[in-house]
């Protein structure tokens, strides 16, 4: 991997040092952010970056370990858009997900599935709560304002 430094920063506290590079992946993806060499010395994606495909997936956010880890966004070019938590490369934890069509799901992923308390909006702008387990909602709920 050929990269490009743009700077370092070293602090002793955290570890290894920072650096904030721009590369481009063999497949033409491109990365803009914060990177850290492992013990034995490959350099990973940690800290704060932008991931950018040819394609036009774009992702900002945090990374751990090369993965996305921690807060972000992630677009697709069809228009859908995740932000929220991210572990291991998953929708994992607290987020919005925001359907091609413009429907969108608030609340708890497990590993890329809607898992746990949420809340549907559908096309017709109508609110949907209760629990959410992958594709099943057993019990939803319309959310009225009264």
């Amino acid at each position: 991997m050929s990269v490009k430094p743009s700077k370092e920063k070293t602090n002793e506290l955290k570890g290894p040092a920072v650096l904030n590079i721009s590369y481009i992946f063999p497949n033409g993806d491109r990365y803009d952010g914060e990177c850290q060499k492992s013990s034995d010395d490959v350099i990973m994606r940690s800290g704060s970056g932008i991931h950018t495909t040819p394609n036009g997936i774009i992702y900002k956010g945090q990374w751990y370990n090369d993965k996305m880890n921690g807060s972000g966004r992630l677009e697709h070019p069809s228009g859908a858009v995740y932000e929220g938590e991210f572990k291991d490369n998953m929708f994992h934890g607290r987020g919005t997900y925001i359907f091609q069509n413009g429907a969108k799901y608030v609340g708890e992923f497990n590993e890329n599935k809607l898992e746990g308390e949420g809340e549907f909006t559908d096309l017709k702008g109508l609110q949907w709560i209760g629990n959410f387990h992958y594709k099943a909602a057993p019990g939803l709920k319309l959310k009225l304002d009264i």
